[in-house]
């Protein structure tokens, strides 16, 4: 079993990177972010990168920095594919239990911010996408919840870097396997 945690800051291409490898290698998808959305989605309340850090801190503050941690290793656990993806590592803390699960490695993805901020404003992930600005895009960079993904991401074990083509990712992204598969 392959367990691959992707970080890396807004629109990097994590979600590229994790489409690519579910469609290649019939890998397993759990995020982060997927508890917080499903909670947000049953309260009615609008789903956005504002509300979704709000809920992430209350919760962190609540029941302990690694309570989504917990539950995602859980997951990991009862999952039977051969390569797992966890999309949306953001702090160490994230990344506690996962560890100590055989086959876990850490992948950053990385790209310029002008490149983030233009795929970002395509995608239709979180309502407020779209119309974001440049400067309300690097101000998001300041919340809390995105404050620790550049220490984490230095820790990685792979680093990607997807200032190129798609083409240039896919490549990476199998080198990447290829390695971890001699490990």
């Amino acid at each position: 079993m392959i367990i691959i945690g992707l970080t890396g800051l807004p629109a990097s291409g994590k979600g590229r990177a994790t489409e690519y490898l579910m469609k290649k290698y019939q890998a397993s998808r759990h995020g982060f972010s997927d508890s917080l959305r499903d909670v947000v989605r049953r309260l009615k309340i609008e789903e956005n990168r504002d509300n979704l850090q709000k809920l992430s801190i209350i919760l962190r503050q609540q029941f302990g920095e690694n309570l989504l941690a917990k539950a995602m290793a859980e997951d990991i656990k009862n999952d039977t594919h051969d390569y797992i993806i966890v999309e949306g590592v953001r702090r160490e803390a994230d990344i506690m239990y996962l560890k100590e699960i055989e086959g876990f490695h850490l992948i950053s993805i990385d790209a310029d911010i002008k490149i983030r901020y233009e795929r970002l404003t395509k995608r239709e992930q979180n309502t407020d996408d779209e119309g974001k600005t440049f400067e309300g895009f690097k101000s998001d960079h300041e919340k809390e919840t995105e404050l620790l993904i550049p220490s984490l991401m230095a820790k990685a074990e792979f680093h990607i870097d997807n200032n190129g083509s798609e083409e240039e990712l896919e490549k990476q992204i199998d080198s990447i396997i290829e390695k971890i598969k001699t490990i």
